[in-house]
């Protein structure tokens, strides 16, 4: 029998094993550590919705699963108002938060906002523009923007549910499309 041959495969082997462990393990975390949700559809989109709608009404805008403790999913909701909820839910589909528009023009994180609803014409009009900037895309959502020489902010999922944010001016005309950051701090830092 040859002994040095047995040794190497006794370290050889195990240390394989090693490695297969750790790209799966790094695989599986990497898949897991995303800093953002993902977006529901489908029947499942329908259910969450409708839990959401039922606690404050309106119309549901977008459904993520959300990573944030307590929290299974994220439900944006727009009011009759044009104003928006964003309610977080457990896994129950009970309410766990609500957050909305602050009167005072800024959001409960205390970030300013434009507190004027978007009425149904200009969202049409809106809607009309971002989805010719994005072909064959959803709008998710329209807002009044914050931005100099902008009036309207679309917020647009294309095709292979990459998101925009097409940014237009009163008239209607896009003045830029840009891939949508799902890190919100980077747009918070830009704000200051």
């Amino acid at each position: 029998m040859n002994r040095p041959t047995l040794r190497s495969k006794r370290v050889v082997l195990p240390a394989i094993a090693a490695v297969a462990v750790l790209g799966i393990g790094g695989t599986v975390w990497t898949a897991t550590a995303d800093d953002g949700g993902e977006r529901v559809g489908g029947a499942e989109r329908d259910r969450i919705g409708a839990a959401a709608t039922e606690a404050v009404g309106g119309t549901v805008v977008d459904v993520e699963t959300s990573d944030d403790r307590g929290e299974a999913y994220e439900v944006e909701v727009r009011l009759e108002d044009g104003s928006e909820v964003d309610v977080a839910l457990d896994e129950d589909l009970t309410v766990v938060r609500e957050e909305t528009d602050g009167p005072d023009g800024e959001d409960e994180d205390g970030d300013e906002t434009d507190d004027r609803p978007v009425t149904d014409a200009e969202r049409g009009a809106a809607e009309e523009a971002a989805l010719g900037a994005v072909e064959g895309g959803t709008v998710l959502d329209v807002e009044v923007s914050d931005d100099a020489g902008a009036a309207f902010e679309v917020e647009v999922v294309d095709a292979e549910q990459a998101e925009w944010d097409v940014v237009l001016d009163a008239d209607y005309a896009v003045l830029r499309t840009d891939p949508d950051d799902t890190d919100d701090t980077a747009d918070s830092d830009s704000d200051d």
